[in-house]
């Protein structure tokens, strides 16, 4: 249920603020005040979406007031009451951008109601379209630092494999030695790539539910991350007695990210390389936690993992392309769900991953 449009209404005179606060306590969120002071106190401490005020109270005048709130409250809707002797000082508000309409005194119940339903549809109107716009941005941003990033990584694999045939064709022979570096650039070309078509299908793939058997996804990531990698002992416990319905994409997608990442961080200094996956599953939601005794994160580095192209610099030399965890983040918020992180360096990384078990959605 979405919260009411709040309303603050301020006017000197209290017979005024009973019977308006009266008639629209059932249809708005109803704040009144009778002076500019008190009314700033409300707004600091509420969101307001609609100012409503007098023109005429002492100290400072209706206009001035709602002057006063355009700097700090940009988005609010304002209204001011006046009577027909100041229609002049009210053109000019209006004008000026002050105010969205006056109301002349004495009012009209159901006009007034029509102008509030209207201030609230504009409200609304307004805050998605900022919020329209917001999304606009960032994800221009994304697509900045994505082209800037892309460009360069994948250009940076493919110059060093031009430099390797380069030397072998002086040599008159491609050596294994040479034959490997070319393998793990293109290795890592590759799943570059693979995580940039991830990356596409997790922002514009539709929401698709189906029936998940977590140990069944989970069997089938891990022999399929470890074909040509044995060294990592893997434990396994899911509790699922229940159906779960979800994103198969996007669960599997998180998933592979975070398998992938605890395999690639190990610490070489472990006798062991661990991966534990937990996975309990019930009515409202699954819970996945993946942790590892690998390599671990820096501290200061944990808030800012899931920023796109973020690299994290600190005591080992493995570096992925920054995209992994930002996919891991991007499909969790489609999936309405959350994710937690906690690390040591060289003790190792724990992720927890919540995502709503709608059941009732895909019957």
């Amino acid at each position: 249920m979405s919260k009411k449009i709040s309303v603050l209404y301020v006017d000197d005179e209290e017979n005024n603020l009973i019977s308006f606060h009266s008639f629209f306590r059932k249809e708005y969120q109803m704040f009144t005040a009778t002076n500019a002071a008190d009314a700033f106190t409300i707004l600091e401490k509420n969101d307001i979406n609609i100012i409503v005020t007098d023109q005429k109270m002492p100290v400072v005048t209706g206009v001035e007031f709602l002057e006063q709130t355009i700097e700090k409250y940009p988005d609010a809707i304002r209204l001011l009451i006046t009577g027909y002797t100041e229609l002049k000082l009210v053109i000019e508000a209006i004008n000026k951008g002050q105010i969205h309409k006056y109301i002349e005194k004495p009012w009209d119940w159901d006009k007034l109601k029509l102008i509030l339903e209207n201030c609230a549809d504009l409200y609304l109107g307004r805050i998605a379209l900022k919020q329209k716009n917001e999304e606009l941005q960032k994800t221009n941003d994304e697509l900045n630092r994505f082209i800037y990033s892309a460009s360069h990584d994948l250009r940076s694999p493919l110059t060093s494999i031009m430099g390797i045939l380069q030397l072998a064709r002086l040599e008159e022979n491609l050596t294994m030695e040479y034959l490997e570096i070319i393998d793990k650039n293109i290795l890592k070309l590759d799943k570059y790539i693979k995580n940039i078509i991830s990356y596409y299908q997790n922002a514009r793939s539709e929401e698709r539910l189906e029936n998940i058997n977590f140990k069944q996804m989970i069997d089938q990531e891990i022999e399929m991350l470890t074909v040509n990698d044995t060294d990592v002992i893997f434990e396994v416990n899911i509790q699922q007695n229940i159906e779960f319905i979800g994103d198969h994409f996007r669960i599997r997608l998180v998933i592979n990210n975070l398998l992938s990442n605890a395999i690639k961080y190990r610490n070489p200094e472990a006798a062991e390389h661990k991966i534990k996956i937990d996975v309990d599953v019930n009515k409202t939601e699954a819970i996945i936690t993946i942790s590892d005794n690998g390599l671990g994160i820096h501290e200061d580095h944990l808030e800012n993992i899931f920023k796109m192209f973020y690299r994290a610099q600190g005591h080992h030399s493995k570096q992925g392309s920054g995209l992994g965890l930002f996919i891991v983040k991007e499909s969790i918020e489609k999936l309405e769900g959350s994710v937690n992180v906690k690390s040591k360096p060289l003790i190792g990384t724990i992720f927890e991953v919540k995502t709503p078990n709608k059941l009732n959605l895909g019957q």
